[in-house]
């Protein structure tokens, strides 16, 4: 065989896996938001230097955790979860310097506490009212002074 017929199928092999692989990131993304409640959410996995780390991905809630899968992995599993009553909203800003060109277009950046430290998310203005309407929706009976017992 020829070179450059091994290029072309080579070639022709490449992108027949780009575009198997795009079909599988779109089935994964309508199977995801099948249930509803999915909506666009970064999260920042590191923050050593500023305006670096974030991941952009999608979020989930399902029932008393907020599910976070990102946006390129084949993976049906989320990456992160956070229960509802670890989590306490801190602050909201918006995205300064390079952080406006890593993240969606409009979204706002949210500073959370949780157990395991300090986590950022940036969502749309729309799903940051969401977010805090599931935060503050607990059951009854809830005592708000309290830290959750474990």
């Amino acid at each position: 065989m020829a070179v450059w017929q091994w290029l072309v199928d080579s070639a022709g092999a490449v992108l027949l896996l780009v575009l198997v692989y795009g079909l599988v990131l779109v089935g994964r993304r309508r199977w995801l938001s099948r249930r509803g409640g999915t909506f666009e959410l970064s999260y920042r996995v590191r923050s050593s230097s500023t305006g670096r780390g974030w991941v952009l991905g999608l979020g989930r809630y399902s029932d008393d955790t907020l599910e976070w899968f990102r946006i390129f992995s084949p993976s049906p599993r989320p990456k992160r979860r956070w229960d509802r009553t670890q989590l306490r909203l801190v602050g909201q800003r918006v995205p300064s310097g390079s952080e406006s060109l890593a993240l969606y277009a409009g979204h706002v950046v949210v500073a959370c506490r949780s157990d395991r430290g300090e986590v950022e998310l940036a969502m749309s203005p729309s799903a940051l009212t969401g977010f805090q309407s599931w935060l503050e929706a607990r059951p009854p009976g809830t005592n708000w002074s309290q830290a959750p017992v474990r």
